[in-house]
Formats: structure tokens, C-alpha cells, sequence
């Protein structure tokens, strides 16, 4: 699975911020690994250099292979919890997704229905 991490001008970090995207975005996904190409993570500070709550942004967009993308954001105090809370919410998602494409698989043969 390629990851890649993109952030605005606000955002600053390095590779230590490289390394905990990383490790989230790969301990939350890593069951789907075979299903997803590519994974683009957004970082964002919607108030720059001043302060308010719930103002560092996680945009998380996977590409499921035979499928189109899925994408999540997550606005949190933190950029750790914006891009934890990012993961999550696109674990959720992708299971949806995939449960739903298996579900109309499965809509198309009927089931017996025995008479009494």
C-alpha cells in the first residue's frame, strides 16, 4: 500500500510527522491491504498561525482496487487525533463500501423458502 502525505504551509513536522501517519494510517488499514492501491492523506491547520479548537484537518482518501475512492476528513485539537479519528472513520467506510458490493452479489439468488 503507497501512502502519500501531502500538508499545507501551516503544517510542519518532517519525518517524525511522516512516521506517525505512517504508522496510524497503516495499523488502521492493514486488513484491507490487498484491497487498497494507494492511500493520499491531507493535513491541514484551518486557523494557521492562531489558535482555536478542533482547527488541525485530516483528509484521508484510499483507493480501493476494482472500486472507485473512498474518502474521509476529520477535524480535531490535534493533529494526531484529526488523523487517528481520520483512520478510523475510514475503516468504518470501507467496510461499508465493501460490505455493500457483497451484499447486491449475494441479492441475486434467492433463497428456498420452504413450505410448510
Amino acid at each position: 500500500m503507497q501512502i502519500i502525505i501531502n500538508t499545507d504551509r501551516h503544517m510542519h513536522g518532517g519525518e517524525s510527522l511522516a512516521a506517525t501517519v505512517r504508522a496510524i494510517v497503516e495499523g488502521a488499514l492493514e486488513r484491507f491491504n490487498g484491497q487498497i492501491t494507494r492511500v493520499d492523506v491531507h493535513l491541514g491547520d484551518e486557523n494557521g498561525n492562531k489558535s482555536g479548537g478542533d482547527d488541525k484537518r485530516c483528509m484521508i482518501e484510499a483507493k480501493l482496487e476494482g472500486h472507485g475512492p473512498v474518502a474521509v476528513t476529520q477535524y480535531s485539537e490535534t493533529v494526531a487525533q484529526a488523523i487517528d479519528g481520520a483512520a478510523q472513520r475510514l475503516v468504518h467506510r470501507i467496510d461499508h463500501t465493501l460490505g455493500r458490493q457483497q451484499g447486491h452479489r449475494r441479492q441475486g439468488a434467492p433463497v428456498p423458502i420452504e413450505p410448510d
